[in-house]
């Protein structure tokens, strides 16, 4: 692996994606909101950074999600949805990296082997949700996985060596997480990046399509 893209790289696990990837020798590029002003809810943001990225990412990593959007967290029962948060939940946790998507036959190579990952969850797993709850959330991860798996089969058409997955990086110690943790085991953002980039590299042509927690076991869809 030579260059690497990260998107999201100055949340907890984007910039600890980053950090491992450099200690790998890899040349990362790296975009985020704070640093970038490239946010996931804007097409014309998304297109404004990636087209003007030069071609040749063996990996492009969207690092990206939210579980409280503007204030709202979860939502506990069926009375408290509303149609704002779950677009907004939709917008950042589904819509956003399909739109990276869409960049991804300029973006990676041909003749070699590429990896595109996305940060899931397993509560977006239908056949693993035993709890319900978490509507918006749960429903937008649920999309991404149904986007990242149907985007891999056009990408394998015209980039046989391609390889698409949706991630489910574990519990992990971020603002994201910080309020839901509980009992829960979690992990360090540098140690889900070392999980994440191991089950990376660990992959063949066989996984594209797939969902994948941070052991590199599959998850239920």
């Amino acid at each position: 692996m030579k260059r690497a893209l990260i998107i999201g790289s100055s949340g907890g696990i984007g910039a600890a994606l980053a950090s491992a990837l450099e200690a790998r020798q890899v040349a990362v590029t790296g975009l985020s909101r704070s640093g970038d002003g490239l946010d996931l809810t804007d097409p014309a943001s998304i297109e404004a950074a990636l087209d003007g990225l030069e071609p040749g990412f063996d990996l492009i990593f969207v690092a990206t999600g939210g579980l409280e959007i503007a204030g709202q967290g979860p939502e506990k029962a069926l009375s408290d949805i509303e149609a704002e948060t779950l677009a907004a939940q939709f917008a950042l946790n589904a819509i956003g990296p399909a739109l990276v998507m869409r960049h991804l036959p300029r973006l990676i190579p041909r003749d070699r082997r590429a990896v595109f990952a996305a940060l899931s969850a397993r509560v977006g797993s239908i056949g693993d949700n035993r709890l319900g709850g978490w509507y918006g959330y749960r429903a937008a991860k649920a999309a991404l996985n149904q986007l990242v798996h149907t985007g891999a089969i056009e990408i394998a058409r015209t980039h046989r060596q391609a390889i698409c997955v949706a991630l489910h990086p574990g519990t992990v110690q971020t603002d994201l997480t910080r309020r839901y943790l509980g009992r829960h085991p979690s992990v360090t953002p540098d140690e889900a990046a070392e999980n994440l980039l191991g089950v990376v590299e660990g992959l063949t042509t066989e996984h594209t399509g797939g969902f994948f927690d941070w052991r590199g076991d599959r998850v239920v869809w």
